[in-house]
């Protein structure tokens, strides 16, 4: 490995939650102004939650470099506790910069649709032809390589994998905090500080003194909050239902020869499913706004309704969806249908759960790896047997139904047409 420059000056960044981000080596400095990286500007961090809370508006861009931040004070934290090598350190920091490197615009709805992961792009990102890959190559040939295991969670230094991806690890830290901030609210906040001057390296995890255990127990409520009241806020799901459906009816049309108005031509490789790196580097947020916009005019009613509905916030409603009533969500369908509302893209039971946190089980993912305690006598103790909040919710997972349809036109219908689907939506909500 290549000794590592350090700027002839510390490069700082004024930053809402951590104050200031710190830079000193070069590496990271180059990595922040690579395309790849400046890329994450143009994405939102919260995807379609900016039509809730109208201040998550912030971008991956600033995620990363917060996440950063925070493995740069654990290693500092560490300093005399944990034998790394410099490049072990310039390891977790590049990791903790480029984790996120690899999402695409409005990441989990495009997705879905278009059948990949993020975590595959960013390890295309980190080993293929990319400035960021000749930038991690300055510090050796095999350095891009190992960034990727670590951000894949095979790197054999399992610490460092722990650093970056856990139950209690630098990017959950991040973006609690920085969502909660974003979005107005008190749920995502905890005592980040005291945390971190608890958190101990043991064997090859982490440790928390039992001293600081209700800082972790406030953390991992922070977290069980923020997902119910944030990141799964039915108003954000409605948003993502419409997004999935306009990508869904775009790839439709694109497979049935339609010609349309404003060719999609930056999504072309999507739609054929033949994506290089360099297609996928030139996709963002405001590509696909653009053709948000176009398509409202699209010749194309379904198309063209979706897409006004996402730009100017006129969702789908929604009712809580009973599983035992999933045969009468058939009905629904056959209702619409037979309104001429095409059930395919204007009813949707969406599902989401959460795991706010688990003890360890084998062949289960890393993530599933326990917060442990150190106690004072210096043995170590599973979360949860020494928390009663936290063991009040271990392994249990929570599940939420929705189904999401167009209640503007089901009022435009004849009266009884929407009296029978009323009927039908009650009996789905019936709990």
């Amino acid at each position: 490995m290549h000794e590592p420059e350090l700027l002839s000056e510390e490069k700082v960044f004024k930053d809402p939650v951590h104050r200031y981000v710190h830079v000193r080596e070069r590496l990271i400095w180059d990595l922040i102004n690579s395309p790849e990286f400046q890329r994450l500007r143009r994405i939102k961090q919260l995807g379609t939650s900016y039509l809730t809370f109208h201040g998550g508006e912030h971008s991956r861009f600033n995620h990363s470099l917060g996440v950063y931040e925070i493995m740069r004070r654990i290693l500092e934290t560490f300093e005399g506790r944990l034998s790394l090598t410099r490049e072990e350190k310039l390891l977790c920091l590049c990791a903790a910069l480029l984790h996120d490197v690899g999402h695409g615009p409005f990441s989990h709805s495009f997705e879905k649709v278009f059948r990949f992961h993020h975590e595959e792009w960013t390890a295309k990102i980190l080993t293929g032809d990319t400035e960021v890959n000749r930038i991690l190559r300055t510090m050796g040939p095999r350095f891009p390589q190992k960034v990727a295991e670590v951000i894949d969670k095979t790197y054999e230094n399992k610490l460092i994998v722990s650093l970056i991806s856990s139950q209690l690890d630098a990017d959950r830290m991040d973006y609690l905090l920085r969502d909660a901030y974003y979005t107005g609210v008190n749920y995502g906040n905890f005592d980040m500080e005291r945390i971190l001057r608890v958190m101990r390296p043991h064997g090859d995890g982490l440790v928390f003194k039992y001293s600081g255990m209700h800082a972790v127990e406030d953390y991992i409520m922070s977290r069980y909050q923020m997902y119910w009241q944030i990141y799964f806020h039915p108003v954000t799901r409605s948003a993502e239902v419409v997004l999935r459906k306009i990508f869904q009816r775009a790839k439709f049309l694109f497979d049935s020869g339609y010609v349309f108005e404003v060719e999609p031509r930056d999504l072309i490789p999507f739609l054929q499913a033949n994506i290089t790196l360099a297609d996928y580097l030139a996709l963002d947020e405001t590509v696909v706004f653009f053709y948000l916009h176009q398509w409202r005019k699209e010749r194309d009613g379904i198309l063209r309704d979706l897409c006004s509905r996402f730009i100017n916030r006129n969702l789908f409603k929604y009712v809580e969806c009973n599983p035992r009533h999933f045969r009468t969500v058939n009905e629904l369908k056959k209702l619409f249908m037979a309104a001429g509302i095409d059930p395919a893209y204007y009813v949707e039971v969406d599902s989401t759960s959460d795991l706010p946190y688990d003890f360890y089980r084998p062949g289960k993912e890393e993530e599933r790896i326990p917060i442990m305690l150190l106690m004072p006598s210096g043995e170590v103790a599973e979360l949860s047997t020494k928390s009663e909040i936290v063991e009040a919710i271990s392994g249990k997972r929570r599940f939420d139904y929705k189904l999401f349809f167009p209640m503007d036109k089901v009022q435009a219908l004849p009266k009884e047409i929407a009296e029978e689907i009323r009927v039908c939506l009650g009996v789905i909500e019936d709990a």
